[in-house]
C-alpha cells in the first residue's frame, strides 16, 4: 500500500510508462477515499480546458524518492480514468 500522506503539492504525476500525467494540486477526500487534485495548467484541451482533473487512489502504485508519483496504468490510459469538476 502507498503512503499517500508522501504525496506532496507540485509533485509530477506519471504513467507507468514514465510519461507526465498531471502536476499535484492537492489530496482531496476522505480516509479510503483520496484522490489526486491535478492542477488545471494540465486540464487538457477543449471541453476538458480550464477545471480540474483527479486521480484515484486505486491508480497510484509508488510515490517515488524524488517525491514523483507514479501510477498502475501507462499514461494514455490513467487520463481515462480521470474525473472531472
Amino acid at each position: 500500500m502507498v503512503d499517500l500522506t508522501s504525496i506532496k503539492e507540485h509533485a509530477e504525476v506519471i504513467g507507468a510508462d514514465g510519461v507526465h500525467v498531471g502536476t499535484v494540486d492537492h489530496m482531496d477526500g476522505a480516509e479510503g477515499n483520496w484522490r489526486i487534485k491535478l492542477t488545471k495548467k494540465d486540464s487538457g484541451e477543449g471541453s476538458h480546458k480550464g477545471h480540474h482533473h483527479y486521480i484515484s487512489q486505486g491508480l497510484i502504485a509508488a510515490v517515488e524518492d524524488d517525491g514523483t508519483v507514479r501510477l498502475s496504468a501507462n499514461a494514455d490510459v490513467a487520463v481515462t480514468f480521470e474525473e472531472e469538476e
